[in-house]
């Protein structure tokens, strides 16, 4: 359609360089049909807004909605689509329609009263009512069955319907989790889970932090029961303190045992990252677990001489075990 727009578009421009403004029977006519099929676009957009806000009270569920079509996009690029309610994407998209078309119509009669523009009030004769045409709710309206959420009017996908090849963004284009009980078979939360301890020290946790819920803050991975918490207590990169924070408020439970019997604090303690510990420590509890091997957190701080961990915790605790090796670097399985 916007291909074929613009074969319309460049003739019409032509013809309305050769009006005569200065015609006054011409100005009388153009005004007049300006005039007629503005009033019927502004009565097509008014019933458009009130059928979508009455669909939006019947729409239910989370869509993904692709953004428009940019003329030099990367052709290569991931796909990016907007997690939005779809009610809430009704009411938005015929706002927005309305807002443009009363703005339009403003702008266009202002130049001609005021500057007596002649050939935009031509132009706006005809492709006013063309772009119109080209709006999702209009055609699902004038051409289409209604505002049925199974026709995808919006070109949205559904969660079950989103593949590898696409990403998920927020209105301000950053990345967001996928909803709970989205199937998990193209990667999705868990492997940014295991994506971003792969990347080590120098990972982004912004990024992963992103992505994080309530529904998903105590996500466990498939093969080693690892949370979120435990992934970002294990790392000494920066914001790992108020990543904690945060997964904590969400309802991250750092308490939760991985398969080698670790909690977060563990997880701190062997990989030495101090700045965990101190946020983790808060639940004393934590302190006194100990794993399959019978390691508290002090033990492994200690048989990884991780001293400056070791000197923090060994202030919260009495505990006079003996050094004990783990048996290496823990790796991703």
């Amino acid at each position: 359609m916007a291909f074929n727009k613009v074969f319309v578009m460049l003739p019409v421009m032509l013809a309305a360089r050769k009006l005569d403004g200065e015609d006054p029977n011409i100005v009388y006519w153009l005004r007049l049909a300006y005039g007629i099929l503005q009033t019927c676009c502004v009565l097509v957009v008014a019933y458009t807004y009130f059928q979508a806000t009455a669909a939006s009270d019947k729409a239910k569920g989370i869509v993904y909605v692709p953004p428009p079509a940019q003329p030099f996009a990367d052709p290569n690029a991931k796909k990016k689509y907007t997690e939005v309610k779809y009610g809430a994407h009704l009411v938005s998209t015929a706002r927005s329609l309305l807002g443009s078309t009363l703005f339009g119509i403003c702008m266009t009669v202002g130049l001609h009263l005021y500057k007596g523009m002649v050939v935009g009030l031509a132009i706006q004769t005809i492709m006013g009512p063309l772009n119109l045409l080209e709006n999702p709710l209009v055609k699902a309206l004038i051409l289409g069955n209604g505002l049925r959420q199974e026709d995808k009017i919006f070109d949205e996908k559904s969660a079950n319907e989103l593949t590898s090849a696409d990403e998920i963004v927020d209105e301000s284009g950053n990345p967001v989790a996928r909803q709970a009980g989205e199937s998990r078979a193209v990667g999705g939360f868990e492997e940014l889970l295991l994506d971003t301890w792969d990347t080590g020290n120098k990972a982004d946790i912004g990024k992963l932090m992103a992505s994080i819920t309530k529904e998903n803050c105590n996500y466990r991975t498939k093969e080693s029961g690892w949370t979120p918490l435990m992934i970002v207590s294990g790392l000494n990169a920066k914001g790992v303190s108020s990543a904690i924070r945060q997964l904590k408020e969400l309802g991250g439970n750092p308490a939760i045992l991985d398969a080698e019997g670790w909690n977060a604090l563990h997880w701190a303690a062997f990989h030495g990252s101090v700045d965990a510990a101190r946020e983790l420590v808060k639940d004393s509890a934590l302190m006194s677990v100990k794993d399959k091997e019978g390691k508290v957190p002090l033990d492994m701080a200690r048989s990884e001489r991780n001293d400056e961990v070791a000197k923090f915790l060994d202030v919260y605790t009495e505990s006079d075990s003996e050094n004990k090796n783990s048996g290496g670097l823990r790796k991703r399985k």
